[in-house]
């Protein structure tokens, strides 16, 4: 049982020796430079989601997130459903700035997940769908359906392990590192968690081509 994590976790180990490497080597050389309009200026009205809230970034979690700029808003749907947004960009990851899993930064603040696995989406913009993380977590009697995924130079990427990867690539070949992390929080509603993940679907299908346009390609 423990024979494939173990080949993970040596896999990793591998591939993260090789960034730090290729990191190294390329550090002499500078990083392309970015034209990246603000995440404020996302939209506040988007299709039928209009923003409820939007939600200040406590700092000593902005020291933790070393993002370079953030968005973290609620939205409001036709149904009266409430969708968190969070986006984290960072225009390099050099410095040992990069984006936090939700994996771990969902237990660290109390959240049990419950079930996760891939769901694909198709979306606005794209011949073939696009493939996030779903995941159903608990804290206390509350529940939330959390999507999730990395995007950078126009790629869509739901693992981890892969965003290492193409972090190296884009490295070697563009001179860059920059990355964002793009989060869904629908709250799970008379137990609901099927009607939750269909809002959270419905709400990136609507965003995504915004969003895109929003990051750097």
């Amino acid at each position: 049982m423990t024979l494939p994590r173990n080949r993970y976790v040596l896999a990793l180990s591998v591939l993260l020796l090789i960034q730090g490497s290729v990191f190294y080597a390329v550090a002499m050389r500078d990083e392309a430079p970015l034209t990246v309009a603000p995440l404020a200026a996302f939209p506040t009205s988007i299709g039928n989601w209009q923003m409820y809230k939007d939600v200040p970034i406590e700092k000593d979690i902005q020291d933790i997130l070393k993002a370079d700029d953030t968005l973290n808003r609620v939205y409001a749907g036709p149904r009266n459903d409430l969708a968190f947004l969070f986006v984290g960009f960072f225009k390099t990851q050099r410095s040992g700035q990069a984006p936090h899993s939700p994996k771990n930064c969902l237990p660290g603040s109390g959240w049990e997940p419950l079930d996760s696995s891939p769901i694909t989406i198709s979306v606005p913009g794209r011949s073939e769908p696009i493939l996030t993380n779903r995941y159903l977590v608990a804290r206390g009697n509350e529940k939330s359906v959390v999507l999730y995924w990395y995007q950078s130079h126009n790629r869509v990427i739901a693992g981890e392990f892969s965003a290492k990867f193409w972090l190296i690539a884009d490295s070697i070949r563009y001179h860059r590192s920059d990355s964002a992390l793009v989060k869904i929080v629908v709250p799970v509603t008379q137990g609901d968690a099927d009607a939750a993940t269909k809002t959270a679907v419905e709400f990136v299908q609507t965003i995504f081509p915004t969003i895109s346009a929003q990051l750097p390609v």
